[in-house]
């Protein structure tokens, strides 16, 4: 019989803020249960294993991060929404990094086709219909946008862009402007 008090969702939001904390890669069964001052026998009545809390987690982060997305995104088009999209990531990703990292857990075709991972790749394309981009380019568009977005912030968490000038803000915008332009230099006329 399941713990009183204990469900998934509270384990799970549990296994986020540790994973906040922490860093994702730390986030235990073993970890979660001590944070409730239980066994960990008790948490396998909501959870298969490790895998499936970080799956979990993963799955939160993903709907959380599509829900401000879509937030950010109403009314909004062409570089505006470019940015606000990356603002998006990037703030998320410096308020929960552990959060952020769990997004990119790789998952099975079935729970990626299900989860809000399904929104982000949306959001992303509806942004770029507002450069007018076809098939293929849309497709490179996501893609490249998506390296440069994650490739950024994940830089920006490891410190990378600490110690020299100009400030990274700066240069968030400078990537900003180039990308935008860039885009709109492959519509087709």
């Amino acid at each position: 019989m399941p713990r009183a008090g204990l469900t998934v969702e509270r384990l799970v939001r549990a296994g986020a803020e540790l994973a906040d904390e922490v860093g994702f890669d730390q986030v235990t069964v073993s970890a979660v249960a001590r944070r409730f001052d239980v066994k960990v026998a008790s948490l396998y009545s909501h959870l298969k294993n490790s895998h499936d809390l970080k799956t979990r987690i993963a799955l939160l982060a993903l709907e959380e991060l599509a829900d401000r997305s879509a937030h950010a995104l109403a009314g909004r088009a062409g570089r505006d929404a470019l940015a606000a999209l990356a603002d998006v990531y990037r703030d998320y990703a410096r308020a929960h990094p552990g959060r952020y990292a769990a997004a990119r857990l790789p998952l099975d075709a079935e729970t990626a086709a299900a989860s809000a991972g399904v929104r982000h790749s949306r959001m992303m394309r509806a942004v770029l219909r507002g450069y007018g981009l076809p098939e293929p380019d849309q497709t490179h568009a996501v893609r490249l946008l998506g390296s440069v977005l994650h490739g950024y912030v994940s830089l920006e968490l490891a410190g990378g862009f600490a110690h020299s000038s100009p400030d990274a803000q700066v240069s968030w915008e400078w990537i900003l402007d180039r990308l935008d332009g860039m885009l709109s230099s492959l519509r087709p006329h």
